[in-house]
């Protein structure tokens, strides 16, 4: 009888030690006294942003309803908004409601089309950025932007379907056949030659 009495015993203290710990914690894990020190409780409602987070989102929850388990980037179009998917997402996760479309005006450059990347769309030889440069800002903004010439290209103009090499005598030059080709390829230009 003794044995069993310890038994109970363990078992009553068992669940009294978790009735404890669930009164004692809330459901974030934070102690309930100090939830209610600081005046908030999870089934108050929505909680007004503070200070530091309405000047952090830049007046987010001016925006429109967050639709729950849709990220804001995938419910509104941000295209042309300088800040990143994260950080507009972010907001949205916070403040509960998707901030307003950054836009700068009217973006420049050519209308992209569907389907076709700028670099498909629009001439960009001699423009000192890249493909990928090029493409992701008509990605990001609908619009192809405009070509970026630096004067005239030195060279001879290259005729199409004729590598720049076969086009003109380089022999002497430092550079490789690929690297003087590659550069009329890009320019349009067939390069002088190096000595």
């Amino acid at each position: 009888m003794l044995v069993r009495k310890k038994k109970i015993s363990v078992f009553a203290l068992a669940a009294l030690a978790a009735g404890m710990a669930l009164t004692a914690c809330d459901s974030n894990g934070t102690d309930a006294a100090s939830s209610s020190r600081a005046g908030s409780s999870s089934s108050a409602g929505p909680q007004t942003p503070s200070p530091e987070s309405k000047s952090d989102n830049k007046g987010a929850t001016s925006g429109s309803s967050k639709k729950a388990g849709t990220s804001c980037t995938n419910q509104i179009d941000y295209a042309g908004d300088s800040r990143s998917n994260a950080e507009i997402n972010s907001i949205g996760a916070d403040t509960g409601h998707c901030p307003a479309p950054e836009k700068k005006g009217k973006p420049a450059g050519t209308p992209k089309k569907d389907g076709t990347s700028c670099t498909n769309q629009i001439n960009y030889a001699g423009d000192s950025r890249s493909n990928a440069e090029i493409n992701s800002i008509g990605a990001d903004t609908g619009h192809c932007p405009a070509p970026e010439k630096k004067g005239k290209p030195v060279g001879t103009p290259k005729k199409d379907g004729s590598s720049c090499t076969n086009q003109i005598n380089y022999a002497g030059d430092s550079r490789s056949n690929a690297e003087i080709n590659s550069i009329g390829e890009d320019t349009g230009y067939c390069p002088p030659v190096k000595h």
